[in-house]
């Protein structure tokens, strides 16, 4: 027996015994139970408010609408896009979250923490500043070009230092560009007197989300999260390692670029409905692994549900603590993602 022959029989036994760590019978309980959850969670979330509204006027309003009747037009009108809003950004940035840890083997791997919604908001900035009156489908545009100018600048930064690219340097790297980049934003806000446009993007939430801007959206993240879980097995190969990934005919370099295209529509798109919202991406990854093993094919799904509820259920408690007013929505997410954070970096132990 030859050593390629033995090598590809080595990998395919370390790979083996990698998809045995897969717990498909957890995820499948996840996907349906958490379906049933986030179909409460929307109904709940729906209910509660300034108005708080029972839930069979809900149902009613959203099989049987009436526009003549003022709670039917306050939940079809403003709270169910903002419900279903935050629905689509939470599994786009779990997802986007996951794709990047899942090529890069960065654990610390997200789409705030790497510059890319640093990018696509300054991106945003622009727009506000020198086109005003811009629709959301150009707006989704030049963040996505905004958000692969961040991580670009970001990975080319990582890639300069000695001995190449590390977690903590990635990380370090889309942290000073983040701060960088949003210094940037706040002076084309004061200069050109748009602050008050800009301070929902910098405070992130899904409040004043429109049904125009889910029909724009969803096609995009609909089709980017069929196209990570159709890239979920190569996904799987490459976080095994890219000789793994190779010695088992992947083509790697197609393969990032993919991911790479996809989570930048995944980043880029929820950035322009809802801010700088970061984390979901960290988070979630980490506990769906945990949860239901290594198998890319139930974590990007799982990833999907569970950053929906994740992104629900903050949004509510943003409106539960201090009614009627709110608390942005990336403030709540970050008292959760700040403390992971530290203790992923910790665990790490790298050296930069």
């Amino acid at each position: 027996m030859n050593q390629q022959a033995t090598t590809r029989m080595g990998i395919n036994k370390q790979t083996q015994q990698e998809k045995l760590r897969s717990r498909p019978w957890v995820a499948t309980l996840i996907l349906v139970g958490g379906l049933v959850a986030l179909a409460l969670g929307i109904a709940v979330s729906v209910s509660f408010g300034a108005a708080d509204i029972k839930l069979s006027v809900v149902w009613t309003a959203i099989f049987h609408f009436n526009p003549e009747i003022t709670e039917h037009q306050i939940i079809m009108d403003l709270r169910l896009p903002r419900v279903l809003g935050g629905v689509m950004v939470g599994a786009s940035f779990a997802v986007a979250g996951a794709i990047m840890q899942g090529m890069t083997r960065n654990p610390l791997a997200d789409s705030g923490l790497m510059g890319i919604n640093a990018g696509a908001g300054f991106a945003l900035a622009l727009c506000f500043a020198f086109f005003p009156g811009l629709s959301f489908m150009y707006l989704i545009f030049y963040a996505f070009l905004g958000a692969g100018g961040g991580a670009a600048i970001v990975y080319g930064i990582g890639s300069m230092a000695k001995g190449g690219l590390t977690p903590t340097r990635l990380v370090l790297a889309g942290a000073a560009l983040s701060l960088l980049l949003q210094a940037l934003s706040e002076g084309v806000a004061l200069y050109f007197n748009i602050g008050q446009d800009l301070a929902f993007w910098y405070a992130g939430g899904v409040a004043g989300t429109k049904w125009v801007q889910l029909k724009i959206m969803l096609p995009w993240v609909g089709g980017a999260i069929i196209g990570g879980i159709i890239l979920s097995r190569s996904i799987t190969m490459l976080s095994l390692g890219e000789d793994i990934a190779k010695g088992l005919g992947q083509r790697v370099g197609l393969v990032k670029l993919a991911g790479a295209l996809i989570v930048l529509v995944l980043a880029g798109s929820s950035v322009a409905v809802v801010g700088s919202v970061g984390f979901i991406g960290l988070i979630i990854p980490h506990l769906t692994r945990y949860l239901v093993g290594v198998d890319y094919r139930w974590i990007i799904p799982c990833s999907a549900i569970l950053g929906s509820l994740l992104a629900v259920f903050a949004d509510l408690t943003a409106r539960m603590i201090n009614p009627p007013h709110e608390t942005p929505l990336g403030a709540i997410i970050a008292l959760i993602g700040v403390p992971f954070f530290l203790y992923l970096a910790r665990k790490e132990k790298r050296e930069l």
